[in-house]
C-alpha cells in the first residue's frame, strides 16, 4: 500500500523533477517536466479541496442561520403582558344600557289625622305608615 504524499515527499519529487528536467537526454528531461507538472497539479487540487471544504462549512453555517431564523418566525411570540380580553357582542357605543333604576321614594299617604286611628294595621302597612304603637323607622 502506498502512503499518502506529505509535504516532504512532494518536495523530494520537485527536486527530482527539477534535476531530471535539466538532463541532456530528452527522455529524462520529459520525465522531469512530467513530475513537476504532476506535483503542481497536486498543489492545485489540494488548494481546490481546501476551498471546497471551506465553502461547504460556510454554506452549512448559513443554512443553520436560515433554519434558526425560520424557526424564530414560525414560533409564536410570547407577549410581555397578558392579552386584553376582547368583549363579545356589539361595541360599547352600540350596546343599550338598561334604564337606571330610580330609588323608590316612599310617599306618605295623604290621610287625615282623624282617619289614622280608624285604619287597620294592614292598611297602615300598605300605605307605609307605622301603627300608632310601632315606632317610626
Amino acid at each position: 500500500m502506498v502512503e499518502r504524499l506529505d509535504e516532504e515527499r512532494l518536495e523530494t519529487l520537485r527536486t527530482w523533477g527539477a534535476g531530471l528536467s535539466t538532463s541532456a537526454r530528452d527522455e529524462l528531461r520529459a520525465a522531469g517536466k512530467a513530475i513537476l507538472m504532476l506535483v503542481d497539479e497536486l498543489d492545485r487540487l489540494e488548494a481546490d479541496l481546501w476551498n471546497a471544504r471551506a465553502a461547504t462549512k460556510q454554506a452549512e453555517a448559513a443554512a443553520e442561520v436560515a433554519r434558526q431564523a425560520e424557526a424564530a418566525r414560525t414560533e409564536p411570540e410570547i407577549p410581555a403582558e397578558p392579552p386584553v380580553p376582547v368583549p363579545v357582542g356589539p361595541p360599547a357605543a352600540e350596546r343599550q344600557r338598561p334604564p337606571a333604576r330610580q330609588p323608590r321614594e316612599r310617599q306618605a299617604p295623604t290621610v287625615e289625622p282623624s282617619q289614622v286611628l280608624a285604619m287597620t294595621l294592614s292598611e297602615r302597612i300598605a300605605r307605609g305608615r307605622p301603627a300608632p304603637s310601632e315606632p317610626a323607622t
